[in-house]
């Protein structure tokens, strides 16, 4: 009786042992946790994304690790893979080097881990779960358009954003549809063509001060990939008395280049809303943790390893005459701060 007892004591225990062990590794009832792995909060519109990523992660109760790589590739590597070892779920990466960032996804995928390429494609690995973007190409077609129906001819500065971004690549093969058939015909000549290292302003100012200098402050337009760039641009510009005289394209929406387009200094800017932008990746990455199916994954963008499933997101033109009804009527930016006494 007493072996029997025993017996019986044993299977209980076991069984007991056996739920517990079957709770632990059940992510049924765990917070979602999701790593989040941004290059930069000098720019305006990464501060927007971390602030809504943010926002959408509370309301859904998942818990967000953020981490800043501050324009350090290095760093980046570093704090995702400290994200990967803390074993988030899923991780969301804006990369600073878009090939470099690969071994950072090819390690999430060791562990496990759904990847989210945010904003940026992430060059040269099998393991991007899904990208998450606007149609880029399309970004530097409608600046491409608006700049040379705007000059048809004449001398032109081309700027391209950062070579490690491969989004610089896609926008200036957007641009370059309408840009290079003009320069074929000779209608346009092209002065300078260089692309700005880090997207840094500074360095498009520089780029900007030695091609007005090298061409005698001849300049009909300027191809500025981003609203930082064409920051960059019309410093120098407004060094020469040239601000206001010189077309000159932007992106990215901020409210900086905002203020510049009505005060005249900046053409115009692609609208980007980096709210929907933020709330499609923390659904998205919730989605991929449950096993979901991405419905608006419906179109692929090849990186060189594979055609990645791909969410783009919708770019719009933006300058003097349709600025209130797209950015501020749908309270992207306030009229209080664009038009300024």
């Amino acid at each position: 009786m007493r072996k029997k007892f025993k017996m019986m004591s044993l299977i209980i225990g076991l069984m007991m042992l056996t739920s517990l062990f079957a709770g632990c590794s059940s992510k049924k009832d765990d917070k979602i946790v999701i790593g989040l792995s941004l290059p930069t909060q000098q720019e305006e519109r990464w501060v927007r994304d971390k602030e809504k990523m943010e926002a959408v992660a509370k309301e859904l109760g998942v818990e967000l690790k953020v981490q800043v790589a501050n324009n350090d590739l290095s760093q980046q590597d570093s704090q995702a893979k400290n994200l990967i070892a803390q074993g988030v779920d899923a991780l969301i990466v804006a990369p600073q080097d878009a090939s470099a960032a690969a071994s950072i996804v090819d390690e999430a995928a060791k562990e496990g881990i759904k990847v989210i390429s945010y904003d940026r494609l992430i060059m040269n690995t099998e393991n991007i779960d899904v990208y998450i973007s606007f149609d880029n190409v399309k970004v530097g077609e409608l600046q491409g358009k608006y700049i040379t129906d705007l000059v048809p001819e004449g001398n032109y500065f081309l700027m391209a954003g950062a070579p490690t971004d491969n989004n610089a690549t896609l926008f200036k093969e957007g641009a370059m549809k309408y840009i290079q058939p003009l320069v074929d015909s000779g209608k346009i000549k092209v002065l300078v063509d260089q692309p700005v290292d880090d997207w840094k302003p500074e360095n498009a100012l520089k780029i900007v001060e030695n091609a007005l200098t090298a061409n005698n402050n001849k300049v009909d337009a300027i191809l500025a990939p981003n609203d930082g760039t064409a920051g960059g641009a019309v410093q120098a510009l407004a060094a020469q008395g040239l601000d206001g005289k010189v077309p000159i394209t932007g992106q990215d929406a901020e409210l900086a280049g905002a203020i510049r387009i009505v005060e005249g200094t900046q053409t115009m800017t692609i609208f980007k809303d980096t709210r929907l932008l933020g709330e499609e990746a923390i659904k998205a990455a919730v989605a991929l943790v449950k096993g979901e199916k991405l419905e608006d994954a419906n179109q692929t963008v090849n990186n060189n390893s594979v055609d990645v499933p791909s969410i783009l997101l919708t770019p719009f033109a933006v300058d003097k005459d349709n600025i209130d009804e797209l950015l501020i009527d749908s309270g992207y930016l306030k009229k209080e701060d664009v038009y300024r006494e």
